[in-house]
């Protein structure tokens, strides 16, 4: 469920990308210098591109919602401060090698029994 809101949230969300891309700008940008005397005072008629746009908005904002609940339901109650409480169990290797071992092959002049060790130098 979580992945088909998921799904549709970014569907969402590019339309609204494009939809704001594609209306017309009315020039002085955060409406600064918008200019026009007293008839123009009031807002202009809402566009069919305007309306759209409000709409994509809308579902955009509830479909945030609903993934915020989904999260929520599915969430642990670890902290993330705790740290070690999000780890997984760490699971019991009896293979692990010993101290001894050594993942690098044996030199030529070393004798098989001697450990090692490597030079300071």
């Amino acid at each position: 469920m979580e992945n088909v809101v998921l799904v549709v949230h970014l569907l969402l969300a590019l339309s609204l990308i494009g939809v704001v891309l594609l209306q017309r700008s009315e020039g002085g940008g955060l409406g600064i210098g918008g200019g026009g005397g007293g008839s123009q005072g009031g807002r202009p008629a809402a566009t069919a591109l305007g309306k759209v746009t409000w709409g994509l908005a809308a579902l955009f904002i509830c479909t945030s919602i609903a993934l915020t609940i989904l999260s929520a339901q599915s969430a642990n109650d670890a902290s993330v401060v705790d740290g070690d409480g999000l780890l997984p169990p760490a699971a019991e290797n009896t293979d692990a090698p010993s101290a001894g071992d050594s993942l690098l092959p044996p030199s030529v002049d070393t004798p098989a029994d001697e450990p090692l060790v490597p030079d300071a130098d």
